[in-house]
């Protein structure tokens, strides 16, 4: 059994990176959504495109309404091929990873379908399910656990779809599966590394004995690191396993100090469950002076522009100008934060 970590829920999606300047009323929002659409008549836009930007916003309001009763809910997204059969060893270890994250009282969400999606809410259960099912002239059907759920949101793009594996959970498992799941492995990973999505555990889950993701590893070491097309902290965004518990591990153990990022204005601030002593703030400095454009790493209060946030303005805070281009190097801050201060 694996170490169990104390988990913190939090409000509303986690925040996608970006420069925060004010508090906008909602009614403000609503009204530059109107705006916008008045404009799309003076442009003289196409039936064509009228009808995508209508479907998509409609797909995306009925969604956020099905996720707003569980924000505060830590949820994992699982990925992984619709072509996998219920004996195979990767169903088996989607399905003990569903059932575990589960019993950690996180939810699942997957593509709604079967295969490793199905292996998954098998393991969850209906009640930890959450679905998101893509309408295609062949094929899916709502797998039988989550069929018929008010978590289940169905949808015609994958766009929309893509955008709420990401943006509605606080971590990514990806199991085996074919272009899709590359896909959507590949753009979680790019929207983790270039800062348009806030840090968050993402695992390369395999079978017991596995070659699928070593295989992939092995690309990535040799044809992207090796040949300088990401950098050596990149490979601090991701995990591969083929080892359950070590992949609950790695998506709890991100949580046990660290609880969320924000900007605020040009700082970003860490939201953390402990209280960094002034030597650990040092250590940081020193080790990690590369991620910050300029002043130091410090100690922080809640800023009113975090008003928002308000369950959170309790926790301890870090504050630095952030250069945005190190990600991986401020995923590996991170986990020296979780790592010495997680059993203090």
């Amino acid at each position: 059994m694996a170490k169990k970590h104390l988990t913190h829920p939090r409000d509303s999606e986690l925040e996608v990176i970006e420069h925060v300047s004010e508090l906008r009323k909602h009614s403000e929002l609503i009204q530059e959504i109107k705006a916008t659409a008045d404009k799309l008549a003076a442009d003289g836009a196409t039936r064509g495109d009228l009808k995508i930007l209508s479907r998509a916003l409609r797909e995306l309001r009925y969604a956020f309404k099905v996720f707003t009763p569980y924000r505060r809910n830590r949820k994992v997204t699982v990925f992984g091929s619709a072509r996998t059969a219920p004996e195979s060893p990767e169903w088996q270890q989607a399905e003990l990873f569903g059932k575990r994250i589960a019993e950690e009282g996180w939810m699942v969400v997957t593509g709604a379908g079967g295969g490793i999606m199905e292996a998954a809410h098998a393991g969850s259960g209906r009640e930890m399910a959450m679905g998101l099912n893509i309408l295609l002239p062949f094929e899916q059907q709502a797998n039988p656990v989550i069929e018929g759920d008010d978590k289940l949101v169905n949808l015609k793009y994958f766009f929309t779809r893509k955008l709420l594996f990401v943006k509605e959970v606080h971590a990514v498992v990806s199991c085996p599966g074919g272009f899709g799941t590359q896909d959507e492995a590949f753009e979680t990973l790019t929207l983790v590394q270039t800062g348009k999505r806030d840090l968050m555990p993402m695992v390369f889950l395999d079978r017991p004995g596995g070659t699928y993701w070593s295989g992939w590893l092995n690309y990535i070491k040799t044809e992207l690191l090796e040949k300088g097309m990401i950098s050596p902290s990149d490979m601090s965004l991701f995990k591969v396993t083929d080892d359950v518990e070590e992949a609950i591990d790695e998506v709890l153990g991100f949580y046990s100090v660290y609880n969320s990022m924000r900007f605020v204005r040009d700082r970003l601030v860490l939201r953390l469950h402990r209280d960094p002593s002034n030597e650990l703030i040092e250590r940081l400095n020193d080790e990690f002076q590369d991620v910050v454009e300029s002043g130091r790493i410090e100690k922080a209060q809640p800023h009113k522009l975090e008003a928002d946030d308000v369950h959170l303005k309790e926790l301890p805070r870090l504050s630095f100008t952030f250069n945005r281009r190190a990600v991986g190097r401020l995923r590996m801050m991170v986990d020296v934060l979780n790592r010495e201060l997680a059993d203090n």
